[in-house]
């Protein structure tokens, strides 16, 4: 439930509050706006009547949640969420690219993508150190070696990295490396892991599961969110469908009905969704037409000697002319990308 208190309610008031959530072996999430702070209780609480906190002082009014899912509803916070990151923002009128290798395969190799998707207009770096294989003989990661290399491809270019963790086990180690957590489709109902990444203050990039509906989704990212984690950015993917004539079915349906549904941000995965390069820089413009609040794709130097997803890459010069479309989609439809000059 949200309770809502009154506007210019002082410390102790809200203090109570929280203090008689707690008591109700609920949690509490309080949000401070400038004159009013609206705080959600989370947890089993049909039981708990509204009237034990309308009765407290500086309450202005107690409302159920209708949702399954609490703090990704637009109910809870009407407004979208914004999280700042170095030199841009995500969920904000100006869309950030992500971009890179699905695999970090050497030194060279990261460094020079990295420098390449700058220069072609990338906000941020992605790329994978664990990777979550169909064939245990397929190339799995540089693991630790390869998080330093992506260390050094920010202090080169200034770009946040992006990494995706697959195991509880990773996150200690990574935390000291990544700026924004990637989970990937394949952990999208990892419970486990999910709590353990709500306990971290590291952002999320929250990937749709193959065959997960937005509802299930939702639900997921609730795990983090109710942790105490706050920045989750939405990313759609491509689901499982009965097509075969691409890797995936993108849905880019699921782009204005989360907008409708949450506050968090939603961005669009067009390498996973599609699983060809001809195809990328389409269903990119699609999904910023479609109202998506970012792009993450992948780049490889030499798509065809790739270690991993060669075939969904984008060569540096294809990327760049990507960019390109995309911004003026993004113009199109009231929006931008990040401008150059505020990138670090």
């Amino acid at each position: 439930m949200m309770i809502i208190m009154r506007p210019g309610a002082p410390k102790e008031q809200i203090d109570a509050v929280i203090a008689e959530i707690e008591r109700q072996n609920l949690s509490s999430h309080p949000i401070f706006g400038v004159e009013q702070t609206i705080i959600g209780a989370v947890g089993d609480g049909h039981y708990v009547a509204q009237e034990v906190f309308e009765a407290l002082p500086g309450v202005l009014s107690v409302q159920r949640i209708s949702q399954p899912y609490k703090l990704a509803s637009r109910q809870f916070h009407e407004q979208d969420s914004v999280f700042q990151f170095n030199g841009f923002s995500v969920g904000a009128n100006e869309l950030p690219i992500i971009a890179g290798p699905c695999s970090i395969e050497s030194r060279e190799q990261i460094l020079g993508i990295a420098q390449a998707v700058k220069e072609a207009g990338a906000n941020a770096l992605r790329g994978g150190v664990f990777k979550p294989r169909t064939s245990p003989y397929a190339f799995q990661g540089l693991g630790q070696e390869g998080l330093e290399y992506m260390a050094e491809a920010r202090e080169l270019t200034g770009l946040p990295i992006v990494v995706e963790v697959m195991a509880v086990s990773q996150i200690k180690m990574m935390e000291k490396y990544v700026d924004v957590f990637q989970i990937g489709a394949r952990n999208m109902q990892n419970f486990n892991l999910l709590r353990a990444i709500g306990e971290t203050r590291t952002p999320v990039l929250f990937k749709r599961g193959m065959s997960a509906t937005i509802e299930e989704m939702l639900m997921a990212s609730e795990y983090i969110l109710c942790g105490g984690n706050t920045q989750v950015i939405l990313c759609e993917r491509g689901i499982r469908t009965f097509e075969t004539a691409t890797r995936n079915t993108t849905d880019i349906n699921a782009i204005p009905v989360l907008k409708k549904l949450t506050h968090l941000p939603v961005i669009i995965d067009p390498s996973h969704s599609t699983g060809d390069s001809g195809y990328v820089s389409a269903i990119a413009k699609a999904g910023v037409a479609a109202g998506a609040d970012g792009v993450i794709v992948e780049v490889h130097h030499d798509p065809a000697r790739a270690f991993s997803d060669g075939k969904q890459s984008l060569t540096p010069e294809v990327f760049a002319k990507m960019v390109k479309q995309v911004k003026a989609v993004a113009e199109a439809v009231d929006r931008t990308l990040v401008p150059q000059h505020e990138r670090v």
